[in-house]
């Protein structure tokens, strides 16, 4: 059985503000129905293929067990990364994990921000490269390389005919993200393919060349291991070791040295959803060439990407060639298309300002449902709050500032003190600073409730916890 291994870390900055810190890339829809975390799952189930391994930040891990069970998959572990590092020590700490299990185990690794249509085409690629995986090769997925885009690595084969053949070939070199000007030789010479970010190889194989290529690495995530607990399903390393570890890219720590590389082309639909010029190249568009998504209105737009977030936010654009207008519903992003790799920068940009978009969405996930804030004032701040079928805020107190609930929607058990009660819609009550308090919903439904906030200080970090069902401090 081979073990993929599913990377999804990453912030995914060029694709704001649909993508952010605290729902990046990965876990939003962008094309399709579902996200590209759960199509990478989809891709992951199959013959041959375990369970896979989940490698995640500590914010994110709930929002990983939500569209896990959307999708009815269960994961055979979820690792969480202290904080993230690039893919070096994420990947390793997938394979200790499995070579602990196993000595021989194999392992797919699978980034969850690109899109393989073809899931069949694309295991039958994973089956014929598996023996010289097992026999100790490092196998990169290559694809055939169609501009000279220095966004990803290339891989350049000793023998340019087979850059369609169906078997693991043997690498000339490994170029990581070069230049435009070397990015547009490589392509001309017929005879690279790009690195998808896609290996397969046995654990074992992947540690002996951290030990060494990166005994650096080895030894930080090593000592993150053997400091691990289990917490909720979740396995938690030690920090501090972790800290210790570069923070670098696999292809730099590993691949662009190891001299058993090889490539396994893959010759099907790829797609790396980067930023929003490619999303609107997968995107089915109208007779002038122009993609919307949600309520929009278009016309006379050609060439266009236009995007509404928010249900409740109507886009109307008129007379716009080749622009990408992308609303949420507390920020939109107008620009013309060809800007699409600069957005990124424009992230960097409102972080050096002060900008709370540049990472925080209006709509907060938390492992019990969410809130979003509908208006806020100098001593006030009003929210909607969603709280999920079987699940309940912490035991929390506030020093200050008071709550007013009011129930919308759902049977909510609310804890006041040493009172608890079942609120009904229309029902409401008045929770004083200080005071101990719970939301908690014991029905089917999820709860719906309008929370207004009063006092001299509304941040999310004014809360004492006394008990709570997520182990959170």
């Amino acid at each position: 059985m081979i073990t993929p291994v599913i990377l999804c870390g990453g912030s995914g900055t060029r694709l704001w503000p649909a993508s952010r810190q605290s729902l990046p890339k990965q876990f939003v829809p962008l094309v399709g129905q579902g996200s590209l975390f759960q199509a990478a799952v989809a891709l992951a189930a199959g013959p041959g293929l375990a369970a896979p391994v989940i490698v995640t930040g500590e914010a994110l891990r709930f929002i990983v067990l939500e569209q896990l069970e959307a999708v009815a998959q269960p994961a055979a572990a979820i690792l969480i990364e202290p904080e993230a590092r690039n893919t070096a020590p994420a990947v390793l700490l997938a394979a200790l994990h499995l070579v602990a299990q196993d000595d021989a185990a194999m392992m797919l690794v699978l980034p969850a921000d690109q899109l393989i249509r073809d899931a069949d085409g694309f295991r039958a690629a994973v089956a014929a490269a598996l023996p010289a995986a097992q026999a100790g090769a490092l196998i990169s997925f290559g694809i055939v390389p169609s501009r000279p885009d220095t966004g990803f690595g290339y891989l350049q084969l000793a023998d340019p005919v087979d850059r369609r053949a169906t078997l693991p070939q043997p690498v000339r070199r490994f170029v990581e993200k070069p230049d435009a000007e070397t990015a547009a030789a490589l392509l001309a010479g017929g005879d690279c393919l790009w690195n998808a970010g896609i290996f397969l190889f046995s654990a074992a194989s992947i540690i002996a060349a951290f030990r060494h290529h990166a005994p650096d690495i080895l030894a930080a995530v090593q000592a993150a291991q053997a400091r691990s607990s289990s917490d909720l399903g979740f396995i938690r390393h030690d920090a501090s070791a972790w800290a210790r570890s570069p923070g670098i890219s696999i292809d730099y720590a590993i691949m662009e040295k190891a001299a058993n590389l090889l490539v396994m082309p893959y010759p099907g639909d790829w797609v790396d959803l980067g930023d929003w010029n490619r999303v609107w190249l997968e995107s089915p568009a109208d007779a002038a060439g122009t993609v919307c998504s949600g309520p929009v209105t278009a016309i006379d737009c050609t060439g266009s990407l236009l995007r509404s977030e928010d249900p409740g936010l109507h886009l109307v654009g008129v007379d716009l060639a080749d622009m990408m207008v992308i609303a949420t519903g507390d920020a939109v992003l107008v620009a013309p298309r060809r800007a699409s790799a600069r957005v990124g920068a424009v992230v960097a940009r409102l972080q050096q300002d002060g900008i709370a978009q540049a990472t925080a969405s209006a709509r907060e996930l938390r492992p019990w449902g969410w809130f979003e804030r509908l208006v806020a004032g100098p001593s006030f701040q009003v929210k909607r709050i969603m709280v999920r079928p079987g699940a309940s805020l912490s035991l929390q107190s506030h020093r200050q500032r008071a709550e007013h609930w009011v129930i919308v929607a759902g049977m909510a058990t609310v804890t006041l003190g040493e009172v608890v009660q079942d609120l009904a819609p229309n029902q409401s009550i008045y929770i004083p600073a200080g005071s101990r308090h719970r939301l908690a919903n014991h029905g089917n439904t999820p709860i719906l409730v309008i929370e207004v906030q009063t006092g001299s200080y509304l941040g999310e970090d004014d809360i004492v916890r006394y008990a709570d069902q997520y182990a959170r401090p």
